[in-house]
């Protein structure tokens, strides 16, 4: 049996032998994972895959369910994408620091480092930024590079050395640096609706492809994918932060500028790794950017997803000042193994 994608037979000992190797450091990636948080005084919590409202980023498909009530009612549920809003209830709810490695779900996504259930870990901070973040995120893959006999991140022949000096550059510079682009002027005057005309115009004048019904978010993207992205985590880890506050939701504005989020993603060997927020939490706010975002999902996609107003009731008793982050451990595992393809690194993957 060949060793594809679409295999399904993934329990036959020799396809699960090729495997293992990498599986015995997936197990011993979690262990030193867990004690990494626990040395930091972090509590591991465990919240229901099961949700009202799945996640509401625009572009991500959830998987929809029935739950059937004692009294013969039903109500309709979801598998969470991302244990997000159940987390910050906790801190809500006194938790000052917490971490969970929980199972997500998402449809329609599978590719060499996609998979329609992934492992994600999030961990977040009470009175604490994004900064704070990052340094989590750097001491915690030291960590994992000394647990694991191994700093040097590994993909499609690209390096990248957990233990040198990280790259950090906003996305501003990575615009500029990659591209030749100002991303500050293609915004223009209001920054909740960024000027489409001046992205287009910039990015033709660069040699990027422009489509007719391209939004500013799919030009951002394709800017990001074919110029910017391939050149991050290239011998040492990146954090690109600062992204436009229009693409991030869940991020509160930056101090002094508030046309920028407090957000950053982590890369290494151009591959993403991680999401972080310094969180908002203005529950207003929070509930029109939902709104507007799940109006632009049902204008893109014909569907749209529901609002959990218990997580909006838990903003407006009192979200501490806090910051959080998604990591993909799955895509990490991969990294650590020098693996092509995500089901290389899982015990049994979904079948097609």
């Amino acid at each position: 049996m060949v060793d594809t994608p679409q295999s399904t037979e993934w329990w036959r000992p020799g396809l699960y032998a090729r495997r293992r190797p990498n599986l015995l450091r997936r197990a011993a990636l979690l262990a030193a994972l867990r004690g990494f948080f626990s040395s930091r005084d972090f509590v591991e919590a465990e919240t229901p895959a099961l949700q009202v409202s799945p996640g509401l980023e625009p572009h991500l498909k959830a998987f929809a369910t029935e739950l059937e009530r004692p009294d013969g009612g039903r109500r309709a549920l979801y598998l969470h994408t991302s244990p997000e809003f159940a987390m910050k209830k906790l801190l809500v709810a006194g938790e000052p620091r917490l971490f969970q490695l929980a199972q997500v779900f998402r449809n329609g996504e599978r590719a060499a480092s996609h998979h329609p259930a992934f492992l994600m870990l999030e961990w977040y901070r009470a009175q604490a930024d994004y900064l704070a973040i990052m340094d989590d995120t750097e001491a915690l893959l030291r960590v994992l590079a000394t647990a694991l006999g191994e700093s040097r991140l590994r993909h499609q022949g690209r390096v990248c050395d957990i233990a040198v000096p990280w790259q950090r550059i906003s996305v501003q510079q990575a615009c500029l640096r990659y591209a030749g682009l100002d991303l500050d002027e293609c915004i223009g005057a209001d920054p909740l609706r960024p000027d489409l005309a001046r992205m287009q115009a910039a990015c033709a004048a660069i040699g990027l492809r422009v489509d007719a019904g391209d939004s500013w978010d799919d030009l951002y993207f394709r800017l990001a994918l074919e110029r910017i992205e391939p050149h991050l985590g290239e011998g040492a880890p990146t954090i690109l932060y600062d992204y436009p506050i229009h693409m991030a939701a869940l991020s509160r504005p930056k101090p002094g500028n508030p046309r920028l989020a407090e957000r950053f993603e982590l890369y290494a060997c151009g591959m993403e790794l991680a999401n972080a927020f310094s969180e908002l939490t203005d529950a207003d706010e929070q509930l029109r950017r939902f709104q507007a975002d799940m109006a632009l999902k049902k204008r893109l996609y014909g569907q749209d997803y529901p609002i959990d107003m218990d997580f909006i009731a838990a903003l407006r008793h009192g979200l501490p000042d806090c910051a959080g982050i998604a990591l993909g451990v799955d895509r990490l595992v991969m990294l650590f193994c020098d693996a092509a393809r995500i089901e290389e690194v899982l015990w049994l993957p979904v079948a097609e």
